[in-house]
């Protein structure tokens, strides 16, 4: 008797699932029908702001696979369709669709319903004007409003990394931008002194920053459209609003149907991404995941993350096995020529996580100094104080600065001490770095400042 997969959502995790399920088991073993309640599938979310900013040509280029590749693999996808209810009684759900409600059946299930947006509860939040960007259609219908408006300032809501991205795509359509954020710095995920230098390279490509300034509503314009934006540092004129508040993991079908929910509000999945509901998974960024160095669950809204998780649930849905062990944390973005990368705990989060950590922050190049084109990197390493372990690194620089977060993203996965990490063999050439990278010289200032290493 042929099985049934039912899956939610269309994006990263949940077709990454069916395909690693597809792979494994053939059609009269295995049916599998995704539901979409969008118009597109298997995009790159990442990719948006680069689409707006006018670096990714056309929306088509995000797409990783089509409705129609996966529907000659035997997927039966549905658009348009959003599933409103999850019945584990009745091994069913209920599906939204063409003007019409109706149940469709499962014996296995996939979660990956993604992320909610978070949207501010103020006077004027549905004024026309104001835009999310988290999905393809969100990023179409922006670039289809700086084309009908022609805007000449914007205000961004919000200085995580999409924040600081959209600032940087509306500064290429040629707008005044103002950056607003409640916290005394930009991307908060950061160490204040690394935080820092993101607001000065913010400033420095012409952005004007309203920090420590909490959002108290809109005030609609010419046209009825968003003319500005209140904040308890006063009105800011805006004749389009762009909201990066992050998202929080949308968990509501899984809670709804009594399927066991975390503390951070994503759904608990074990490490082969199976809920508390037998033969029902989750994967993406409903779910919540394990810290590896704070070892405290965390909700984390990441594309790697999100594939990883469904391409696991798929092999063991296939009859493979296969684990998702957990995060250390590690993100890039950029602003125009300024690259910010983290990895694993900031200063503040390691001291809540029961650590006694410290801090060393160096100043190098990403290249060899007289080489072309090098320019300048600060590096920061987290340790902790007892054992020289590395527990977080942050950095910022130009171009050929973010990558190098994976080297400290590597040695943090393997609970590498900062003077292990001294000896490790990275590559030099004069046009990728110094004789001594970067890495390596903030791995020997945290390890010189051990208390090993002190003078008595």
């Amino acid at each position: 008797m042929t099985e049934r997969l039912v899956v939610i959502g269309g994006d990263a995790a949940g077709m990454s699932a069916a395909s690693q399920a597809r792979r494994r088991r053939a059609p009269d073993d295995l049916s599998i029908v995704a539901f979409e309640r969008g118009q597109h599938v298997s995009y790159s979310a990442c990719g948006i702001p680069y689409l707006v900013a006018g670096d990714v040509g056309d929306p088509a280029d995000l797409v990783a696979r089509t409705p129609a590749e996966f529907r000659e693999r035997h997927i039966d996808l549905r658009l348009r369709s959003e599933v409103t209810a999850i019945d584990t009684e009745r091994r069913e759900v209920v599906v939204r669709g063409d003007d019409r409600e109706y149940r469709e059946p499962f014996d296995q299930l996939v979660i990956a319903t993604g992320g909610a947006p978070r949207r501010p509860d103020v006077p004027g939040a549905g004024t026309p004007g104001i835009h999310g960007v988290q999905t393809l259609e969100d990023g179409i219908r922006l670039l289809g409003y700086l084309d009908r408006h022609a805007p000449r300032r914007a205000v961004v809501v919000g200085g995580g990394y999409i924040g600081l991205e959209m600032a940087e795509a509306m500064l290429r359509h040629g707008l005044e931008v103002t950056l607003v954020d409640a916290a005394e710095q930009p991307m908060r995920t950061l160490d204040p002194d690394m935080g820092a230098l993101v607001a000065d390279a913010l400033r420095a490509e012409g952005v004007t920053l309203r920090l420590g300034e909490s959002l108290e509503g809109f005030a609609a314009g010419a046209g009825g459209r968003v003319g500005a934006v209140h904040t308890t540092g006063g009105e800011i004129p805006a004749d389009l609003v762009i909201l990066g508040l992050g998202t929080r993991p949308y968990s509501d079908l899984a809670r709804a149907a009594g399927i066991a929910i975390g503390e951070t509000g994503g759904i608990r999945v074990d490490r082969r991404m199976r809920t508390s509901v037998d033969g029902i998974w989750a994967a993406g960024d409903c779910v919540e995941t394990f810290h590896l160095v704070s070892q405290r669950p965390v909700a984390i809204a990441l594309g790697t993350h999100a594939n990883k998780q469904g391409r696991a649930a798929g092999i063991n849905i296939g009859g493979g096995y296969a684990t998702f062990p957990g995060v250390v944390g590690t993100a890039a973005s950029k602003v125009c020529a300024n690259e910010v990368a983290r990895t694993g705990l900031s200063t503040a989060e390691a001291e809540a996580a029961g650590f006694a950590p410290f801090g060393v922050v160096t100043e190098s190049t990403t290249r060899a100094g007289y080489f072309p084109g090098a320019s300048p990197i600060k590096t920061k390493i987290i340790a902790e104080r007892t054992s020289g372990r590395l527990l977080g690194a942050q950095i910022v620089g130009r171009e050929g600065a973010a990558k190098r977060i994976d080297a400290l993203a590597v040695a943090l996965w393997h609970g590498m001490t900062v003077e292990e990490m001294t000896s490790l063999d990275l590559s030099y050439a004069p046009p990728f770095a110094p004789v001594w990278d970067p890495v390596l010289i903030a791995a020997r200032k945290a390890a010189e400042a051990l208390p090993l290493h002190s003078a008595p």
